[in-house]
């Protein structure tokens, strides 16, 4: 039977030796959403931390709804966050990649701390000591919690959105390509939040 991956703090007490104090694990989500917003979280531990979460915090998407809502109000409540935004509109001028480091980079600098060093998931940013390591949101806490922070503050944007823009379901779908999302895409064309450049919106006709 393999054994499944859970976060650690090895790679947070990696740095700490080499002198760090302030880790900030960061992650975003919405990447791959053909509407609504990159959002990023940040999440700050240091060496004297020991949150009841940590043997609980994974990768957002293999939890549920339920758990990450939790899991969410005891992050913020006991370790210093941020949150960083990029919109539908800036990917469509940017591209993802860099709406995906300037999402990142709100949120690291919007911190109450600096950190003395970053773990991202997977993406190079502009910021001093960053450790970028592959599937960190199943690796690292720090990471594994930012993920969960930034995935339940871009599910209640995406619901908010489903309240002011009825009709594409959004409640739902979060704005990621489902069948049902197609269907009231094409029928209604895109919203105010769709990113107009992704396939297939960029090759559909809404013309009358």
């Amino acid at each position: 039977m393999l054994k499944t991956e859970h976060p650690t703090l090895d790679i947070e007490e990696t740095i700490w030796r080499s002198g760090a104090k302030f880790i900030a694990g960061i992650d975003e989500v919405g990447v791959g959403s053909l509407a609504g917003p990159v959002t990023a979280a940040a999440v700050v531990l240091t060496s004297t931390d020991d949150h009841s979460w940590f043997e609980e915090v994974n990768d957002s998407k293999k939890l549920s709804p339920a758990r990450r809502a939790i899991l969410h109000k005891e992050i913020c409540n006991s370790a210093i966050f941020s949150i960083g935004w990029s919109s539908n509109e800036e990917v469509d001028l940017v591209g993802i990649s860099e709406a995906r480091r300037q999402a990142c980079i709100r949120a690291l600098s919007s911190l109450s701390v600096s950190p003395d060093a970053v773990i991202s998931d997977a993406l190079q940013l502009p910021w001093p000591n960053v450790t970028s390591v592959i599937r960190a949101d199943s690796k690292s806490i720090s990471v594994a919690a930012a993920s969960i922070v930034a995935k339940v503050v871009r599910d209640s944007w995406m619901v908010d959105a489903c309240e002011r823009l009825p009709g594409y379901g959004f409640c739902k779908h979060k704005g990621y390509l489902t069948a049902k999302h197609k269907q009231a895409l094409y029928a209604r064309g895109p919203s105010s939040i769709h990113r107009l450049t992704w396939s297939p919106i960029a090759e559909w006709s809404f013309s009358d």
